[in-house]
C-alpha cells in the first residue's frame, strides 16, 4: 500500500504540524492573539508561543513572543496590553516542576516584564475589561500566612524532600495528578494580595469571571456533600475586601460558566442537574440580576448549551451547542428566551469572544480542518484570520446515517481514504460518553489511518450529546444497550458504502469507547481486530476508585453496575485484543487496565497458549495518565496501534518500535 503524501502518512510529519489554541480578544475588539504550539527539537514537548491574528483577516499572523519555555493564557488588558504565563525553572534541582510566572507586553510595544511571580506559579489570568485590575487564580499553602509566606512553608517540603498530604474530604486526585496540599486562591496581582483567603478547596476546577470594572468576581465554588459528594454553587467575591457571598446555591445541580454582564447587573451561567440512576443530567442556561431571582433561559431549547457569554451591549447571550455532529454558535435572547443559529458549516466552535459592533471572533475546526481562527459577523459570515496553513488531508468526510431497530437516526462521519479500492473500516468509539465526534482532536485523529488505507467510522451512539435529551436518556444507566445496538447499526449502515470493505474491520476507542470496546468484544465476534484504551472494565471495581467516585454513584446502583459491566462476559471475547493504559490515570484507575490484561490471558475465550504466548497485548504507559500527552508517547501508540491493526486487517507482519526494544 502506498501511502499519500501528506503530513498524515508520517508520524513525525504528523506531530511537527503547528497547533493553534488559546485565543484572546482585547476589550475594544482591535486586537486578537491565539498560542500556536510547535514541537521542540527534541521531540518531547510542544512549547507555545503567542502569535497576533488581524482581526480584519487581510495581513498574516506574526509571532509576538519566543521564550525557550513558551508563553500561554493570554489576555488583554482594559488598556490592550497583553498578558500571559511564561514558565521559570523551579527554584529547586530535585525533581520540582516548573511554575508560571505573569507577564505583561504593552501595546505601544517594547519588551515583556514580569508582573507577579509566586512560589506556587500561577494558573489562570482573569483580567478586568474597563478597569486597571488583574486576578490570577495561584496555588497557596494553607499554613501560610499570606502570599509572600507561601515560599517559606513550601521550602519546608522542598528541603525536607515531603511529599506526603494529609486529607480531610474528597477527592484526592484529579485526572492526572493528585491535590493538594497546596489549594487554590484567587490573588490581586498588584499587590500580591490574596482575594479568598482560607478558601478549603472551593476554588478547585472553579469557573470564573471577573467584572468589568473590577470590582468583583463570580466563582463556581465547590461545596462538600454527603457521601464524600461535591456540587458547584456560584459565589460572589468583592475584590476590595476579599468578602464572599454565595449568590446562588442549587442542592440538586452544579453550577458554572458565570458570565457577568457588562454593566455588571447580572450573571449568566450554566446548570447541570445531578444524574440519578433513573434520569440523565440536564444542561439549561440561567441569568441571574444581582439581588433578584434565577430565571431559567430558552428551557425548552432541546440542547445543552457548553459555554456563554454576552454580546458587548449587553443584550444577548452568546452560546456554543453541540448539534449533531457541528457545534454551531447560538444567539440567545434572553428577555424572550428565543434562540437563532448563527452559524451553519460543519463546523465546531470553541473559545468564542463576543467584539464590539456584534462581530464575534473564535476558533473553529472540523474533520476536515483542525482548529483556526475566524471572525463570524453579526449575519453569519465567516471569515478566515491568516495564521497557520491547515494541513491537507488524505481523503474525504462523508455524512452519512442510519436507523436502529427503535427507529432513531444515528448519525457517524466517514472518514474515507484517497483510494478507490474498498477499504477494511474501523469503528472508532468516542469518549465521554456524554460527548460527539464534532471537532478536530490531535490525539485521536483518523486521517492517520486514512493515510494507510482505512476508513474510519466516527458515530454518535445513544448518550451522545447534540441530538436532545431523549437521545441521551435512551442510553442513560444502560451502556452496554442502546449504545451498542446503535454503534452496530451505525456499522452496518457504514458496511453498505461501496468504499468500504465489509469482510475487514476493527473496533477502538478510549475511556467511554474503550468501555464500549471491552462490550463489543464480549458479545460479538464481528471485528477483526480491539483496541481498548483507558477503558473501564469491571465497573465494581472502578466505581469507588475513580477521582469522582460520587459521580459514578449518583448514576448506577450496584445492580445497574453489574448488568454493564464488560467484564462478566470475558469468556466470549475470542477477537485478539490491544489494551492501552496510563499509570497516572486517576480517572480510569490503572486497576482497569492490568484486571483486564490479567482475565484476557487466563479467562477469556482466546486466552495465552501454555507456554505463554498470545494474540493479545498490552500498552503501558508508567508517566502518562488518561490522555498519552508526550508527542514521544504519541507516536508509539499510535505505531503500536497501527502495527496491532495492520497485522490482523492486512495481515501485515508485527513490526514493534525499536524504542519498544
Amino acid at each position: 500500500m502506498t501511502p499519500t503524501p501528506t503530513p498524515f502518512a508520517d508520524l513525525d510529519a504528523f506531530l511537527a504540524l503547528p497547533r493553534v489554541s488559546g485565543l484572546a480578544v482585547s476589550p475594544n475588539g482591535s486586537r486578537a492573539v491565539a498560542g500556536v504550539g510547535e514541537l521542540n527539537a527534541k521531540g518531547t514537548e510542544y512549547v507555545t508561543a503567542i502569535w497576533e491574528l488581524d482581526v480584519t483577516g487581510r495581513r498574516a499572523a506574526r509571532r509576538l513572543t519566543r521564550g525557550a519555555t513558551g508563553e500561554s493564557a493570554p489576555a488583554f488588558t482594559a488598556d490592550g496590553d497583553l498578558l500571559f504565563l511564561a514558565k521559570r525553572e523551579a527554584p529547586d534541582a530535585d525533581g520540582g516542576q516548573p511554575t508560571a510566572s505573569l507577564w505583561r507586553l504593552p501595546a505601544g510595544g517594547g519588551e515583556a516584564v514580569a508582573v507577579l511571580d509566586l512560589a506556587g506559579g500561577v494558573d489562570a489570568i482573569h483580567a478586568a475589561r474597563a478597569a486597571d485590575v488583574t486576578l490570577v487564580t495561584a496555588p497557596l499553602m494553607p499554613s501560610a500566612v499570606d502570599v509572600t509566606d507561601d515560599a517559606r512553608v513550601r521550602a519546608l517540603r522542598t528541603d525536607g524532600k515531603i511529599s506526603a498530604v494529609l486529607h480531610t474530604g474528597y477527592p484526592v486526585r484529579h485526572w492526572d495528578h493528585d491535590i493538594g496540599p497546596a489549594e487554590p486562591h484567587l490573588v490581586d496581582a498588584s499587590g500580591p494580595r490574596d482575594v479568598t483567603p482560607r478558601p478549603g478547596g472551593g476554588l478547585r476546577e472553579a469557573d470564573v469571571d471577573l467584572s468589568a470594572d473590577g470590582r468583583f468576581a463570580v466563582a463556581s465554588w465547590a461545596v462538600p456533600g454527603p457521601g464524600a459528594s461535591i456540587r458547584r454553587s456560584l459565589i460572589r467575591v468583592d475584590v476590595a475586601t476579599g468578602t464572599r457571598t454565595t449568590i446562588v446555591d442549587d442542592p440538586s445541580a452544579d453550577l458554572g460558566a458565570p458570565a457577568i454582564s457588562p454593566d455588571g447587573s447580572a450573571v449568566a451561567f450554566i446548570r447541570e442537574s445531578h444524574s440519578t440512576p433513573q434520569a440523565a443530567p440536564r444542561m439549561t442556561l440561567c441569568v441571574m440580576p444581582f439581588g433578584g431571582p434565577v430565571a431559567t433561559i430558552a428551557g425548552d431549547w432541546d440542547r445543552w448549551p457548553a459555554t456563554v457569554a454576552w454580546t458587548h451591549d449587553g443584550s444577548t447571550l452568546v452560546v456554543s451547542a453541540d448539534e449533531g455532529g457541528r457545534r454551531p454558535i447560538f444567539l440567545v435572547d434572553p428577555a424572550d428566551s428565543s434562540v437563532t443559529r448563527l452559524t451553519a458549516d460543519d463546523y465546531g466552535y470553541t473559545d468564542v469572544h463576543p467584539a464590539p459592533g456584534g462581530a464575534i471572533l473564535a476558533l473553529r475546526s472540523s474533520y476536515s480542518e483542525p482548529p483556526h481562527p475566524v471572525r463570524v459577523d453579526p449575519d453569519g459570515t465567516v471569515t478566515v484570520l491568516p495564521c497557520m496553513a491547515a494541513p491537507e488531508v488524505p481523503g474525504e468526510v462523508a455524512d452519512v446515517s442510519t436507523v436502529a431497530d427503535d427507529g432513531t437516526e444515528i448519525w457517524s462521519w466517514l472518514v474515507l481514504p484517497d483510494s478507490d479500492a474498498p477499504a477494511p473500516l474501523v469503528l472508532w468509539i468516542h469518549g465521554g460518553p456524554l460527548g460527539s465526534w464534532n471537532t478536530w482532536h490531535w490525539r485521536w485523529n483518523p486521517w492517520l489511518l486514512a493515510a494507510r488505507g482505512y476508513a474510519v467510522l466516527l458515530p454518535d451512539p445513544a448518550l451522545s450529546t447534540g441530538y436532545g435529551q431523549d437521545f441521551v436518556q435512551r442510553g442513560w444507566g444502560a451502556w452496554g444497550f442502546a449504545p451498542y445496538t446503535d454503534l452496530m447499526a451505525a456499522v452496518d449502515g457504514a458496511l453498505k458504502h461501496p468504499r468500504v470493505d465489509a469482510n475487514r474491520t476493527a473496533a477502538m476507542g478510549g475511556s467511554f469507547g474503550g468501555y464500549m470496546a471491552n462490550w463489543i468484544a464480549g458479545h460479538t465476534d464481528r471485528f477483526d481486530a480491539v483496541v481498548t484504551h483507558a477503558s473501564l472494565w469491571a465497573l465494581d471495581q472502578f466505581g469507588p476508585t475513580t477521582d469522582g467516585a460520587y459521580w459514578w454513584a449518583r448514576e448506577m446502583t450496584a445492580e445497574m453496575a453489574e448488568r454493564n459491566s464488560p467484564h462478566r462476559d470475558v469468556g466470549e471475547i475470542v477477537t485478539p485484543t490491544l489494551v492501552i493504559h496510563g499509570d497516572k490515570d486517576y480517572r480510569v484507575p490503572i486497576g482497569e487496565g492490568l484486571r483486564l490484561w490479567f482475565d484476557l490471558l487466563t479467562r477469556s475465550g482466546l486466552p495465552a497458549a501454555d507456554d505463554g504466548t498470545s494474540p493479545h497485548r498490552f500498552l503501558y504507559f508508567p508517566t502518562e495518565g488518561h490522555w498519552v500527552l508526550a508527542p514521544q508517547h504519541t507516536k508509539i501508540w499510535y505505531q503500536v496501534v497501527l502495527g496491532f491493526l495492520g497485522r490482523h486487517l492486512l495481515d501485515e507482519p508485527e513490526v514493534r518500535p525499536d524504542t519498544l526494544g
